[in-house]
């Protein structure tokens, strides 16, 4: 039977729904805080969860990613007392069904509820069971199994994968991944590093061209776009595209022909495009650096990567996975690691993510010489240094020993009480505290959402929400 949760914190809410999930003949139960519906949802499996925004011991919006690492995560229907337009769109980028306000109609959540249910029973009949090809992707974080579901769901199609991740999250490593569990994977997997392509032989190099086009054109030239014919066309750093080859490289992907350079006649190429990025090709296409139609039809399937700092679980499989393979490739005898190796790796931020952390053990493999154990000691002295002075840092037990200005001055300066009620106090504070955030970082803003704990999008709603913006 299928089964419903509602965390709301008020009464009436809470018994309007769960009297209709009773017409419905549906089970339901329901929690009053957040604390008792992720409490519920920890211990039941339920098909649909109404969350409430507003409750009494903390926001829902912010709950959403808990809620959608759980197995088998449920749909999930926002309620909220105002129209908050940040609010729904923060709620749509995490994947909710819908979004309502109260009050609404019985007839609305009875709608809404149905849709929901059905699309989830749609959704469980086509899910085949797949068998996903992993090579190279060492991971158990909750954070990538979306990455993995994403994969399967783009390796039998044939629409174009645009992945995005910070330097080193492992972009081309998924669009491997992609190919290699395609029908494609027989083909070829060519790839254009578009940040080394020149003005002068771009066309040359994608298209190819024929003997004497240009000087120095001494022979025929296959391009890459005719390489990859029957398999895959990777564009990595597709946001380093000359805006000038943009619309000509649109209508290749449109129509699957290019000319190349001297040539008369048209070829075909049937590829399948897969392109990555670190920027943000949206804000790019706001500022005119990139074409908004070839932004979309890049965008068919999105794939978003997410820093190794946001799965810390993976840091200890990648350190044995890394180390298993340092050892094969120097010819070398197994080697392990003590606690402390792996602490200081799991204390550190790893800017530079998988890449970085790749590095960081070949460094400290190589200083260990064929010592049969890894030790803190042969970490590179930088990586130890930051590590121990942020540990001794978070250690302080003074807020006037604080290296965070934001911390000590939220802590010693005198807290009006007045007449206020707990909710504006709250707010008040929290707006302090993003004044003086933006007045320590600047324009820093990864180093802010680092500080903070949040997602992109909430900062930004937050700060919006303070009247506050980031500095000029």
């Amino acid at each position: 039977m299928k089964s419903v949760c509602i965390i709301d914190d008020d009464p009436e809410v809470r018994d309007t729904i769960l009297s209709l999930t009773r017409k419905m003949r549906l089970t339901s139960d329901a929690a009053g805080t957040l604390a008792a519906g992720m409490d519920l949802l920890s211990r039941e499996s339920f098909d649909v969860v109404f969350l409430d925004v507003r409750l009494p011991d903390g926001n829902g919006l912010a709950a959403l990613p808990g809620i959608k690492r759980l197995p088998d995560a449920p749909e999930v229907i926002i309620l909220t007392g105002i129209g908050d337009p940040d609010g729904a769109e923060l709620a749509i980028q995490e994947g909710v069904w819908d979004y309502l306000v109260k009050p609404s109609p019985i007839k609305q959540i009875m709608l809404t509820l149905k849709r929901a249910l059905r699309y989830r029973e749609e959704r469980r009949c086509d899910r085949a069971p797949v068998s996903l090809s992993l090579a190279g992707c060492v991971t158990i974080s909750p954070r990538m199994q979306p990455c993995l579901d994403q994969v399967a769901h783009a390796a039998w199609s044939n629409a174009a994968v645009l992945v995005t991740g910070e330097t080193g999250t492992g972009k081309e490593l998924f669009a491997r991944l992609i190919h290699a569990n395609s029908s494609r994977s027989k083909g070829a997997f060519v790839t254009v590093d578009c940040a080394s392509l020149t003005e002068t032989l771009v066309e040359s190099t994608l298209f190819g061209h024929r003997k004497g086009a240009f000087t120095g054109a001494d022979a025929d030239r296959v391009g890459l776009v005719q390489l990859a014919d029957g398999g895959t066309l990777f564009l990595d750093e597709v946001g380093e595209m000359p805006l000038s080859l943009q619309k000509t490289f649109l209508r290749v992907l449109h129509e699957k022909t290019f000319r190349p350079v001297g040539a008369i006649q048209e070829h075909k190429s049937d590829f399948r495009l897969i392109a990555a990025t670190n920027r943000n090709l949206e804000a790019m296409v706001e500022d005119g650096q990139f074409r908004r139609d070839l932004y979309f039809r890049l965008k068919t399937i999105g794939l978003a990567l997410p820093p190794l700092r946001a799965r810390p679980e993976d840091i200890k499989p990648l350190t044995l996975s890394f180390v298993d393979g340092l050892c094969a490739e120097y010819n070398l005898p197994p080697k392990g690691f003590d606690a402390e190796f792996l602490t200081m790796l799991e204390a550190y931020d790893w800017p530079g993510n998988v890449r970085e952390l790749r590095n960081v053990l070949e460094r400290a493999f190589l200083a260990s010489g064929r010592e049969k154990t890894l030790y803190s000691m042969h970490l590179p002295q930088d990586l130890r240094i930051k590590v121990t002075k942020s540990t001794l840092g978070r250690g302080l037990p003074s807020p006037e020993n604080s290296k965070d200005p934001v911390v000590a001055e939220a802590s010693l300066a005198p807290l009006p009480i007045g007449r206020q009620t707990l909710k504006d106090f709250k707010e008040g504070m929290e707006r302090r505290y993003f004044d003086g955030l933006l007045r320590e970082q600047g324009r820093d803003v990864a180093a802010m959402i680092d500080i903070s704990g949040l997602s992109r999008s909430h900062f930004y709603a937050l700060l919006k929400k303070n009247g506050l913006a980031i500095p000029d």
